[in-house]
């Protein structure tokens, strides 16, 4: 199957962008409702037409025609991560039925939407799919660990694939080496301080010896609920899933401090010359949030194969 363009719904940092990008792929056109998001995107990827809107509203008619759909939908409705504001998450699942509207409009050869896993045990999600089926789509979702795929972090996330096949189009990729956590972090960088220092929690510091124990002087691990683990993990692992909020830190011997953007940019598989907000809050929810741009890469490239 040969393709040229794409669009990207939802498109945050511009992780699917990027990872279509690299397999080939021109991306004419991104949309996000966040503004910021919208500029970070800008910066990174110029040549794209870009949209800052609700795409509940959006006119399809104004969406140039593409090839392949991209589309990464809120996922706050479906996580188990939902945090407090239970009523605000509940109504951005809908959020997936533009999807099916741009469908609707452009019919495009391909669509692939990344969600979590728990998308696929949305209420409506049966119906989701029907609709994509009644437009003619063969609808195949892929379960995904972006540490298969050269990323060096844990972050399972259902990759559905639709294409106008004869049937759906399970893929089988073959896995890539994994990246260890020790790959992004830097020493020589970032704010830290002693962990002996006054105010530090009681929890984080027997949380640091347990790892102490496990791992040695240096190893990464979750500040904030149990992660991973109260004793966090090797360096010569993946680091856990990054998270819209700053979570993960990593200790050095007798000092400790949380990662940095920069990192968190690494860790989901950005390329080092990605450009960031320059406010690290910004930063973290936008790369939180994104696909990992070597899983995209990876899927595009097997799924031309494949089709």
């Amino acid at each position: 199957m040969s393709w040229a363009t794409a669009v990207d719904l939802f498109a945050g940092a511009g992780g699917f962008t990027a990872g279509a990008t690299q397999a080939g792929v021109r991306v004419l056109w991104a949309a996000n409702h966040w503004q910021a998001a919208v500029q970070v995107h800008a910066d990174n990827h110029p040549d794209t037409e870009h949209s800052c809107q609700d795409l509940h509203q959006a006119d399809w008619s104004r969406v140039p025609a593409h090839d392949i759909l991209l589309a990464s939908p809120a996922c706050q409705g479906h996580s188990r991560a939902r945090g407090t504001d239970r009523p605000h998450h509940d109504a951005t699942r809908s959020t997936a039925w533009a999807v099916v509207s741009c469908a609707e409009f452009h019919q495009p050869r391909v669509i692939v939407v990344e969600n979590v896993p728990e998308f696929c045990r949305w209420q409506l999600y049966p119906v989701w799919r029907q609709a994509l089926e009644a437009l003619g789509y063969q609808v195949a979702p892929h379960i995904i660990d972006a540490a298969d795929h050269g990323v060096p972090q844990h972050r399972r996330r259902v990759y559905i694939v639709c294409t106008r096949t004869r049937s759906p189009l399970m893929l089988s990729m073959a896995p890539r080496e994994r990246v260890p956590a020790a790959s992004f972090i830097r020493f020589d960088a970032g704010n830290w301080s002693p962990i002996d220092k006054p105010g530090r929690a009681d929890a984080t510091k027997a949380r640091i010896q347990s790892g102490r124990q496990r791992f040695g002087e240096r190893f990464v691990m979750p500040y904030y609920s149990s992660g991973s683990g109260r004793t966090g993990r090797a360096l010569s692992r993946p680091i856990g899933t990054i998270t819209t909020v700053d979570r993960w830190g990593v200790v050095d011997g007798d000092r400790t401090r949380m990662l940095t953007a920069g990192e968190y940019r690494d860790a989901m598989g950005f390329p080092s010359t990605y450009r960031l907000p320059a406010k690290h809050r910004d930063a973290t929810q936008m790369l939180g949030n994104a696909v990992c741009p070597p899983v995209v890469t990876d899927l595009l490239t097997e799924i031309r194969s494949a089709a």
